[in-house]
């Protein structure tokens, strides 16, 4: 396909879902407001009720955005689409939570309603919301602070968010603010049927499409650093097509009813969807456990997903640049690329702390004789006699072994965020088009 084409389809629908977006945001603040209104209570009054009908209605999106529709995310990548709905959220609370400020800025009195002990039910219900929308914030943005394991965090995430949604949903229907008439109370029950036919989707339907198409542990073995890859084989179906570079959400050892399951990119060939690896490094408690995992168990897939791959794009040349077991995904480019018969010049920028970290390192030897490509490891801490380069990866390290028409090549990044970061800088001060960066986003959670 043209680049091009490509380019235009994928700007194309993005634009249709930020629109979309966009409805879903202010079409409940434009149809309560027509018709017949209550009496008026004055500017502020009215920007506070605005003010919560827009910050629910964007939490009842969050669903939407953690549902991993295909069609949804493939514009922007899912990656992108968590990282805006961490932000989504924040801004979501802040208009909820301006809602009661507002009102007891204008009525001191109205503060009473805040005490859950002696205030109206309907009351205690949409205090007791804002509650659970702040320790979603809280424990979402600390998880690490606070040493909250994943999966409990994930369902205590989950409860909190519905419960919070419930109880907001039965403050607005008690109250009848600006809902009082059929139609709008018909409107309104619409977006509930909606969210609940999420929360349906996400927790019964996608898990039984996903039990229909089970995988078989083929091999799991040790690399370097604590990093094992798991090799699976699809079980009485054809696999999962991808491109290279992609990830998906894996399960082992639990249906995919629990939830129990974590996101990790492919790093095997796209050419054989019937046969995927995954390389994975011990960092938590669930990564600690993958050496357990023996031949012949029965894991789930969840994909594929992710827009961080060289089939989106058509440039003159490649420059690859990982750190850690950021060299995971593109290994899968690397592969892909040895398979098809790449002919174009390829760069890999190999960060690492230690030589003896360095994953897959006989194998990316290896891919140097069957592609254009030049590989150069950049080693914090290198052993003695080493003639590579050493330190971090700079300025100076990338103009010394890029050609002068870089400029043209496409970037692709995957490490630790400071690191990505930083070298997303060091690239546009070197004067690379912002367009030719294409960072895999580490850490969803």
């Amino acid at each position: 396909m043209n680049g091009d084409y490509l380019k235009q389809i994928t700007w194309s629908a993005g634009a249709f879902w930020v629109s979309a977006y966009l409805l879903l945001i202010f079409a409940p603040i434009f149809i309560l407001l027509i018709g017949e209104q209550p009496a008026g209570r004055g500017f502020w009054w009215d920007l506070s009720l605005a003010f919560g009908f827009a910050g629910l209605t964007m939490v009842g999106v969050q669903f939407f955005l953690t549902a991993r529709f295909h069609g949804a995310t493939a514009p922007f990548g899912i990656d992108i689409i968590y990282y805006f709905h961490r932000y989504l959220a924040i801004w979501a609370f802040l208009l909820l939570a301006a809602h009661p400020v507002i009102l007891i800025f204008q009525d001191m009195t109205i503060a009473r309603y805040l005490n859950i002990r002696s205030a109206p039910w309907h009351m205690k219900a949409g205090t007791i919301a804002l509650i659970c929308f702040g320790a979603i914030i809280v424990s979402s943005l600390w998880r690490k602070r606070f040493n909250l394991e994943y999966d409990w965090w994930r369902l205590a995430h989950g409860i909190l968010a519905t419960a919070g949604v419930t109880l907001a949903l039965l403050h607005i229907i008690a109250i009848e603010e600006y809902t009082g008439t059929q139609w709008k109370k018909l409107l309104w029950s619409v977006f509930i049927l909606s969210w609940v036919f999420l929360l349906i989707y996400i927790r019964l339907i996608k898990p039984w499409f996903i039990l229909k198409k089970p995988y078989r542990v083929v091999s799991v073995e040790g690399e370097r650093a604590r990093t094992w890859v798991i090799t699976l084989k699809a079980d009485g179906h054809q696999g999962m097509n991808f491109i290279p570079g992609q990830f998906a959400w894996l399960t082992l050892r639990h249906s995919p009813f629990r939830l129990k399951e974590h996101p990790f990119s492919i790093s095997s060939s796209s050419t054989d969807p019937e046969r995927l690896e995954f390389t994975i490094r011990e960092y938590g408690d669930f990564t600690r456990t993958v050496k357990d995992i023996k031949p012949g168990e029965v894991a789930y897939l969840d994909g594929p997903y992710g827009a961080f791959s060289i089939d989106r794009y058509l440039a003159r040349g490649v420059v690859f640049i990982s750190g850690g077991v950021g060299i995971a995904p593109v290994m899968s480019m690397l592969r892909t690329l040895a398979d098809r018969g790449e002919p174009r010049p390829l760069f890999l920028f190999n960060c690492n702390r230690l030589w003896d970290n360095v994953v897959f390192r006989e194998e990316i030897d290896k891919l140097q004789g069957l592609l254009n490509l030049k590989v150069v490891n950049v080693l914090e801490d290198p052993p003695e006699n080493w003639e590579g380069e050493s330190g971090y990866l700079t300025r100076d390290i990338l103009e010394k072994h890029l050609p002068d028409d870089r400029m043209g090549f496409d970037y692709f990044m995957c490490g630790p965020e400071p690191m990505t970061r930083g070298l997303e800088k060091t690239l546009y001060s070197m004067g690379v088009p912002l367009r030719r960066f294409h960072t895999e986003i580490f850490n969803l959670v």
